[in-house]
C-alpha cells in the first residue's frame, strides 16, 4: 500500500500541532503495516463514502479512504468527546 494525500488534507496537516504531526507520521507508519493495528483503531466510519477513521492519539483522528493500493489522507482534526 502507498500514501497519498489530498490538498484539503495537507492544510489541516500544516495547521495541527507539531506533537500531533508526529504522532500521525508514527501511525501512519502503522497503518502502511497494518490496517488493523490495536493502536489505529482503524473503522469504517461512512460506508456511503467509504471512509475510514484511525486514531492519531486519544484527542486526534484521521480519516481516509482506501482506493486500489492507496490510502488517500482526507482529513486529519481534533476529535471532539
Amino acid at each position: 500500500m502507498r500514501l497519498a494525500r489530498t490538498p484539503h488534507f495537507l492544510r489541516a496537516y500544516n495547521k495541527a500541532p507539531k506533537q500531533i504531526q508526529r504522532a500521525f507520521d508514527k501511525q501512519v507508519t502503522l497503518l502502511l503495516e497494518d490496517l488493523h493495528h490495536p493502536s489505529l483503531h482503524a473503522k469504517k466510519y461512512d460506508e456511503a463514502r467509504d471512509l475510514w477513521q484511525a486514531r492519531v492519539n486519544y484527542t486526534w483522528r484521521f480519516y481516509f479512504k482506501i482506493v486500489g493500493a492507496i490510502y488517500l489522507m482526507e482529513e486529519i482534526k481534533h476529535h471532539p468527546k
